[in-house]
């Protein structure tokens, strides 16, 4: 579903995603880990078509990026960290204008939007988006998103402002999109939620996909315990082990 082969992003002199190559099948969750900078959003917009590589090429849904982009577009879902809205629109009239821009089927879309509404408890489609707090934005932006159907989905730190009973909920519909067929990508910082959900993940640091499995062969690659956490592994992988060093020394 999607496939990206040595895709490289450079910002000046500043070399963002290195040579970076990653694969994602149909009914997957693959969860896309990294500190701050290390290039997880660099990497989305590359393979949503918001940014192109400097090398490399992208696949989805076996259309070349260079060639379909506008067809990929249509068949894709994103969902950003920051959401991006016509703050003088009202709820409802930002959920027609994508029913629109993607034309898709109104009656269904509107049925399918009227139900993920009901589950994420959205009862502010009359206000003006103007309102809303961060979190009631994202609850829409995931809404609009999902009411689409998209076969391949990419999500930026998706329960970021979301309640909890809201990211019980997103991750509940992710899994049943996932095993209808669809490919999920998603970025987070809660370490937790990639290890419960997440079917594979790959950990990037400063650019370059440095360990990817499930978390059986990325537990495979530590030099702890069998059962240790994604969090150990993690900053055992990205080289952040000191950090418990220095909070002991803190305390002396």
């Amino acid at each position: 579903m999607v496939i990206a082969e040595g895709i490289t992003k450079r910002f000046g002199n500043t070399l963002a995603v290195d040579y970076l190559s990653v694969e994602v099948q149909s009914r997957e969750i693959y969860g896309f880990l990294g500190p701050n900078g290390a290039g997880k959003t660099t990497t989305i917009k590359m393979l949503t078509g918001i940014l192109r590589p400097d090398s490399g090429s992208i696949e989805i849904l076996g259309m070349d990026m260079k060639d379909r982009e506008m067809e990929i577009k249509r068949r894709i879902g994103i969902v950003p960290e920051e959401p991006k809205m016509y703050e003088n629109l009202r709820g409802h009239e930002f959920a027609s204008f994508i029913m629109e821009i993607y034309r898709v089927h109104r009656d269904e879309t509107t049925r399918r939007l009227s139900e993920i509404c009901q589950a994420f408890q959205i009862d502010y489609l009359d206000r003006f988006i103007s309102d809303y707090s961060h979190g009631m934005k994202q609850k829409l932006m995931v809404a609009t998103t999902l009411m689409r159907q998209p076969s391949v989905l990419f999500l930026d730190e998706p329960t970021v402002g979301l309640d909890a009973r809201s990211a019980k909920i997103l991750k509940l519909l992710l899994r049943r999109m996932a095993d209808n067929g669809a490919a999920v990508f998603l970025t987070t910082h809660v370490l937790e939620i990639a290890e419960k959900m997440c079917d594979r993940i790959g950990i990037i640091d400063k650019g370059v996909l440095i360990a990817e499995g499930t978390m059986e062969e990325l537990r495979s690659r530590s030099r702890r315990e069998d059962d240790v956490s994604l969090e150990d592994l993690f900053l055992e992988l990205t080289g952040a082990e000191e950090l418990r060093a220095i909070i002991d020394q803190m305390g002396e």
